[in-house]
Parts: C-alpha cells; structure tokens; sequence
C-alpha cells in the first residue's frame, strides 16, 4: 500500500530522513507503519490546554501497535480568558488560522499518513477541524475536557461570574473583597470554561459532527475516562486509516447540519456560526450564514446550561453527554442518522443503544422546550445588509428601539459605561472591531458582562461588527456585516439615530432613509489601519467578513 509517509520512510535516498526519525526513536519496523501525528495545542498559558500533553501520550500509546508509529507535535493557543478586554484579545481569532496553518504545514511536511486532534481553549478546537478538513487525511478529534464549576456563598459559579462582578464592583453593587472572593473561586482547576460557552459549543460540535467518538464531548479535564478516551482515540484512528476514511467522507453538508441543529438545541455560542463557516470553506462544504436561520426556525432550544441557564458541562455529562441530545434530536427527526462518523458507523448506529434517562433537569424535549426555536438567530437589515447575529437563549422580548450611543472601540463603550454615560433604553454601538477593521474581531465579554453586573443588561441592546463571549447573555448582536471597515452601514452610525430590533422578523435596521445613509457612506471617512506591520497588519490584509467565516483567503 502507497503511503504519503514513503516519502521520508522508503528508498535508499530517503536514508536521511530515517536517520533524523531513528534519532526520535523509531526503529526498523515502524518505516512500513501508517505514520501519525499527535497535535495538541497544550501549554501552560491557560488552563483550557494544560491537559494536551498528558492527553497527546495517551492517544500515541493508543496509536501505537503493529499498523502505525505516532509522533508528538504542538501548536499554539491563546487564552481568551486572559486577553479578554484589553489589546491582546485582538490576536485570539487570528489565533485560529495560525493553528489551522501551522499543523497544516507540519502534516505537510512531515508526511504523515493521519493524525490525532487535542484541543481546549476556544480558537484551537475550530483551528484543528479546520486543518483537519483542509488537509483531508484520516484524523480523529479530541477535547481537553471542561473545568469543573467553582462554589462561592452556595452556588456554582464560573469565570463569566467574574466579569460581571466587575461590572457590579465598579456600579457599587458588590465590594471589593467579595469580587476578590468570586475571583479566587471561578476557576477550581485544569480544563475549558465550565458553561456551555464557546469551548464546550464546539467540542459538541466536533462530536455531533461525527469527528470525535460518542461521549467524549462532555468529560470533565479532571476524569480518569478522558485519559481512556485519548488511547480509545488513537486506536481509532488505526482503523481510519487502514479504511482510507477521510475528513470529507464524515464532515458532509449534511454532517454540518446536524452540528448546526445540536448548537441551536444546546443554546451554544454564537461563536459557532464563525467557526462552522470556516470549517465548513476549509472542507469544501457550501454553507452560508443563512442556514443557521433556517434550522433555528425548526429546531427547539432544549438545553438548560450557562450562561443563561442552571447547569454546566459536567452536569450534561452526569446524564450521559452530547448523545442524549443527538438520541432527543435523532427521535424527532431533527439530525440526519445516516452521516459516518469516525466510529466507522452511522450517527443512527452510534444512538442505538442509548437511553435517554427519565428524571433529569438538564435537557428538554421538544414537546416542552425552553424555546421553540434554536438559541441562534441572524438578522438582516439596513444595518446589517449581510448578516448579524443574536444569541436569543435566554432573551425575553423580541423587539426593542432606541437612540444610538456610538462608540468607535470597547474600551470607549467600557469607559462610558463606569462614567454613568450609558443610559436605560439606548442603543450602544460599538464599531471598527470587526474581523479587518479591529483587526481580529474582538470578543466583547468584558462589556457584556460589565453592562450585566451594572444592572442594565435587560435594558441597553449592545451592536458591534465585532464579536461576543460564549459567555454572553442579553440583548447583544455582533458579526454586523459588512463590518465599519468595509463601509458597512454601521460605520455612518450617529448618536441619536434610532436603531430597531425585530427577532421575529429576523430585522436589525438603522431608521434613516436609504438616500441619507448613501451620502454618509460618501463622506465617511475611515480610521488609519492600527497595525502597520506583523502579523496583525497582514491578518487584515487577507481576512474576510463574518459572514462567511472570517477565513483568510
């Protein structure tokens, strides 16, 4: 069998190459094995990732055997966490091309046959299917598994507790020492923000997907079976290859449908309408940014998890994990059973055994959602002619009208906001922080959960062409598009223009008439490029809109 890896196994002239992979540690034998990479985006700069190491010898015993020789490699990651609110959270998103890119070009030059995907923190989980559908060999998906949920004054809690004690702290609604007391509880430990924020959004996606093995989307950093599921993992991966079953043969439009369906059921991360996007421009999948809507029109809200629920991760897993969902799903006829996935078997052959436990808080049934229609809603509009986003999980009402408080950066909205200069019943927009213009796309969940702490979260409507925390809850549309950096209509915002906000209707318009917005846009004068050079400066050179996934291209 012809193996991409002959090309630094086999023949005479590749005695050089076997001399520098004898030095690593493979023998005479493994030169006519598959040859594996093991890629995590483990470090020590977030607790999301801290797990990828232990895990990435894990999967490689897994992988090791008769058929293949696994080898370990890394990549980066960057907390968002830690970068949220301040400069630094401009190179997150441009973080997950450069994963994408980087394990790309190891594969490439490597040769290996296949590979084992480990990812935690936001950006590395898209960035590895990404790489894994544009690279197209056999691969398999892991999580680094979520964190477990801190306890502060009797209730669990998680690092969106933080940000919004910030918020409060800085409106006098809490003190100094009990912020500090929410800070030292948020994060207990190893793993991925607890919620079903960004993190755990997309590791279900890469199990409803069909790239992850069944069950494995939900386990906690700290449990012993997320050690077995990495061995399990590279076993797996042993069969996809000997079976040539690639990254396209599982992540079909119809695949990319039921990961739509699952985030609409969970409530997920509006994050996921990005990353879906450029999984899918990476794999070859046509998907649109209108899709969304249409399933979000059919599919129920199921799930009762933070951020605007009761319940964390763990707790979806204590009832069994993602497959009690994709089962709820799969009988009501919301997923496609017939998509492969890495088991070698069909979604529906994957569900057959699965018991969906009776007496359980945790997820709904469609004959008594918590909505009747997914977490995720695009809106379209005079504002937004391409396309924005709303995470309508949680929101109580549909419409909503107010004068415009213009802000041309978070940091100003962030300001105005602690100076008392944001009012109930307004409009805040918060412009140039999309994908080119930011560049990068900020995630804005220092001013979401500020506006939240400070009380007023069910009475400002927050708009930004950039983009929001998984974290997120309340009245907040971001992914405006085209962005104030492409002339979109956002950029000739004024304070005092009334915006209008209609869910139902799917509509996000600017109340000015298409003749005055024309010559706005003909006068509008843009902001210099923030970055001159590096990586940043060339990021916004070659970045497209949120609408069809920020991809570089």
């Amino acid at each position: 069998m012809k193996k991409i890896s002959d090309d630094v196994t086999q023949g005479i002239n590749k005695s050089a190459a076997r001399a520098m992979l004898r030095a690593v540690g493979l023998k005479d034998d493994d030169f006519n094995k598959f040859q594996v990479g093991v890629v995590s985006a483990g470090n020590e700069v977030t607790p999301c990732n801290l797990t990828g190491p232990e895990l990435s010898e894990y999967a490689k015993k897994g992988v090791n055997g008769p058929d293949s020789a696994a080898l370990i490699f890394s990549t980066i990651a960057v907390s968002d966490g830690i970068s949220m609110g301040h400069e630094g959270m401009r190179a997150s998103l441009v973080s997950r091309e450069v994963i994408a890119d980087s394990v790309e070009l190891v594969m490439h030059a490597e040769r290996f046959d296949g590979m084992v995907t480990i990812a935690g923190c936001d950006k590395s989980l898209p960035g590895m299917l990404m790489a894994a559908g544009r690279i197209n060999r056999p691969a398999i998906f892991l999580y680094g598994g979520s964190s477990l949920p801190g306890e502060y004054q009797g209730k669990d809690i998680s690092i969106v507790d933080v940000f919004e004690g910030i918020g409060a702290y800085e409106k006098g609604i809490i003190t100094k020492e009990d912020l500090y007391n929410i800070e030292c509880a948020a994060c207990p430990g190893i793993g991925s923000c607890a919620g079903m924020f960004t993190a755990n959004t997309m590791a279900s996606v890469g199990e409803a997907i069909g790239m992850s093995l069944p069950g494995t989307a939900a386990i906690p950093a700290v449990d012993s079976k997320l050690r077995e599921a990495a061995v399990k993992s590279g076993e797996q991966l042993n069969y996809l290859l000997k079976n040539d079953i690639k990254p396209s043969d599982i992540m079909t439009e119809e695949a990319f449908n039921n990961a739509i369906v699952t985030v609409l059921a969970l409530g997920g991360s509006t994050n996921a309408v990005l990353h879906l996007l450029a999984i899918a421009y990476e794999t070859g999948v046509s998907l649109t940014i209108d899709k969304f809507d249409q399933l979000s029109r059919n599919v129920p809200h199921l799930a009762d998890m933070k951020p605007f629920g009761k319940y964390h991760m763990v707790n979806l897993n204590e009832i069994g994990g993602v497959p009690i969902v994709s089962k709820i799903l799969l009988e009501n006829d919301l997923i496609d059973p017939n998509c492969l996935t890495v088991t070698g078997k069909t979604v529906g052959e994957n569900l057959e055994n699965i018991q969906i436990p009776k007496n359980q808080n945790v997820i709904s049934f469609p004959d008594n959602p918590i909505s009747s229609e997914g977490g995720i809603a695009v809106l379209k509009g005079s504002l937004s002619p391409k396309g924005s986003v709303v995470k309508t999980a949680g929101i109580e009402i549909n419409n909503f009208s107010g004068p415009a408080n213009v802000f041309n950066s978070e940091q100003e909205a962030l300001d105005a906001l602690f100076n008392n200069q944001i009012s109930k019943g307004e409009v805040v927009v918060i412009r140039n922080e999309g994908p080119k213009g930011g560049p990068g796309m900020r995630e804005m969940l220092q001013i979401t959960a500020a506006i939240k702490g400070a009380g007023l979260g069910k009475d400002v409507l927050l708009i930004t062409d950039g983009r929001f925390s998984g974290g997120t809850t309340g009245l907040c549309i971001g992914h405006v598009s085209p962005e104030g950096f492409d002339k979109g209509p956002i950029s000739i915002c004024e304070n005092g223009d009334i915006i209008t906000l209609d869910i139902e209707e799917r509509t996000l318009n600017l109340e000015i008439n298409q003749d005055e917005i024309e010559k706005r846009l003909e006068n509008i004068k843009l902001p210099s490029p923030r970055y001159k050079s590096g990586v940043l400066h060339k990021y916004s050179k070659l970045v497209s809109g949120s609408d069809t996934g920020a991809v570089t291209n």
